[in-house]
């Protein structure tokens, strides 16, 4: 029986989940499906090299790190999508392998530069803590008040490049590359067939569960097994369209 500990992974989860939902909307209607991959990899680039350069670096340190590689790589993807929108999937694509090479290349000088490039990769998040389910929670909110308040602002690049900056790097040191970007993609899918964003959320978060439920069922880790479920539950959209298209 499940203690009452997994609450604050499968919570994390949740903040998560309806933190990026609605970003990851707005990066489908904008066509720019890889900014997700970009700037997420630049988070992760830019925390990993913290620990290079500053050998007893904390978690406030590199989350401000993480939240400063993420904002310069919004910058240059927002001015890419601007001057070259024929090409801008293909410039982002490679902003993406610039920020995967240089975290290949921070880890391989970091005593444990292995292991910290997998744990941002695919986080273990059975063991998050109530401080990172405080952050994840606060860019809900933040979110959900943006979207309460004027959901338009959202449509805009100004607003749009910085907040998914700063929510994405937030969120990679707490559930992994993978993670972030199945929360992205997989309900927006959904919402892109018809399904309502409220809805596209609660199942995203019960999906998620089930993959958490399944990592400690099973003692495999734990982001893999989120991502693989998000993944799973994002495909289905495609299916849904086809039965769709049948009938």
């Amino acid at each position: 029986m499940m203690e009452w500990w997994f609450l604050v992974p499968m919570l994390a989860l949740a903040f998560g989940v309806m933190a990026l939902a609605p970003l990851g909307v707005q990066v489908l209607s904008r066509g720019v499906v890889f900014i997700d991959l970009a700037l997420a990899q630049a988070a992760a680039a830019a925390a990993l090299w913290v620990s290079v350069l500053l050998h007893d670096s904390n978690a406030v340190t590199t989350q401000i790190f993480a939240a400063l590689g993420a904002l310069l790589c919004a910058g240059l993807v927002a001015g890419m999508a601007k001057r070259w929108p024929a090409q801008r999937e293909a410039l982002i694509g490679l902003v993406y392998v610039a920020g995967a090479s240089l975290s290949l290349l921070g880890a391989r000088i970091d005593a444990h530069g292995r292991e910290k490039m997998a744990e941002l990769l695919a986080a273990d998040m059975l063991w998050a803590s109530w401080p990172q389910v405080a952050s994840l929670a606060a860019c809900a909110v933040v979110l959900g008040l943006v979207l309460l308040l004027a959901q338009s602002s959202l449509k805009k690049d100004m607003i749009f490049y910085p907040l998914f900056a700063v929510i994405a790097s937030m969120a990679v040191p707490i559930l992994g590359l993978f993670v972030v970007f199945a929360s992205l993609i997989s309900p927006a899918l959904w919402v892109h067939r018809g399904l309502l964003l409220s809805l596209a959320i609660a199942v995203t978060i019960v999906a998620a569960g089930l993959g958490l439920s399944a990592s400690w069922y099973f003692d495999a880790p734990s982001g893999a097994c989120v991502a693989l479920a998000l993944a799973t539950f994002g495909a289905g959209s495609a299916l849904r369209q086809q039965a769709r298209a049948k009938n």
